[in-house]
């Protein structure tokens, strides 16, 4: 009794001078991260990320989980300059000119000349955080003759084949893409083909694996790199990526500080963070891609042998953000007729 009689008198002792332990002193700055749900998953990079950056900063990092890379874009744009993220991290190539085209977005002052991608890096809005090239893939036991280009994907009407929407999902932009790179003029006919033997549309990736999984479909799309979780989480090696002639389309995925932060000083380092090995070396086995910096640690071996395409097929940003809703549109009206 005497102790509590005490300690509530020197409580409010300490009040009287001022010198109660307030939520200004107590409280611990904070850093929100937009990004999409698999990435911040228990079995996603997120977690590592977040003990990482955390001894460094002091802070906290909280990851706000959203359906899709799209969804990221979606909701920023929703909340305008009233948004509480100070970080995007999961937008891609193909997303990229069209967040710029938004305002929302400050520079960074990140050193990306060590950044590995193709043709390098010198955006000063975006930093690159990973990195592959979109691929089906197939099950070796199950497919005696795996397709070994985008056409025959396409063509082959007795391939069971799952994708995911272009209008929710960065694979199934990026098939859009690549359909269009490969295609031109007569994208909406081969959209109508692949229609004919498509099983199912997803709205993300991990529906359409899964269900690839469960044996729904002869291929899916994904990622050249997807085979490299099965040889290392699994010590499976009967998935592999179908090559395509034609070339492949790359996907680099990007992070970007938001121009109205809340913490715009704990953004920038976080963006600085992105491509040190704290961030890169979670990469691999956290999102299976690749890093975008050369690391002191090899990669499993399983990556050596990830399909490596001959061939990039790119088309200009530009051309993308003024595009995508009229391919969108043309990819709508070929699968639903």
């Amino acid at each position: 009794m005497l102790n509590n009689t005490f300690t509530s008198l020197f409580s409010v002792s300490l009040l009287g001078m001022g010198l109660a332990l307030s939520p200004v002193v107590l409280a611990t700055q904070s850093l929100n991260v937009y990004t999409y749900d698999s990435f911040s998953s228990d079995w996603g990079p997120g977690p590592k990320i977040k003990t990482n950056f955390e001894k460094e900063c002091d802070c906290e990092l909280n990851f706000v989980a959203l359906d899709s890379s799209v969804g990221i874009l979606s909701r920023v744009q929703l909340e305008g300059k009233s948004s509480q993220a100070d970080v995007l991290l999961g937008l891609d190539l193909n997303l990229m000119e069209a967040a710029k085209q938004t305002g929302l977005l400050a520079n960074h002052t990140v050193d990306t000349s060590k950044v590995t991608v193709p043709g390098g890096w010198t955006d000063n809005t975006f930093v690159p955080f990973d990195q592959g090239h979109f691929a089906f893939i197939y099950n070796t036991e199950t497919l005696d003759n795996p397709p070994t280009s985008l056409k025959e994907v396409v063509e082959n009407q007795d391939l069971r084949v799952i994708y995911q929407d272009p209008r929710t999902s960065t694979p199934g932009l990026g098939l859009l893409l690549w359909m269009k790179s490969v295609y031109g003029d007569q994208s909406a006919n081969a959209w109508t083909q692949l229609a004919n033997h498509t099983v199912t549309v997803t709205k993300g990736w991990y529906d359409a694996y899964s269900l690839f999984l469960k044996g729904e479909a002869d291929v899916v799309l994904s990622y050249t790199t997807s085979p490299a979780y099965h040889m290392v989480a699994e010590g499976e090696n009967k998935y592999q990526a179908a090559p395509a002639s034609e070339g492949h389309y790359p996907q680099v995925e990007v992070a970007a500080m938001m121009k109205n932060a809340p913490n715009p000083e704990l953004a920038e380092r976080f963006m600085q963070f992105i491509l040190q090995p704290g961030f890169q070396s979670t990469v691999a086995t956290g999102n299976w891609m690749l890093p975008v910096v050369e690391l002191d640690e090899p990669l499993p071996a399983a990556f050596d042998s990830a399909l490596a395409p001959t061939k990039n097929l790119v088309l200009p940003a530009k051309q993308v953000a003024q595009q995508r809703k009229v391919w969108v549109d043309e990819w709508l009206e070929a699968t639903t007729r």
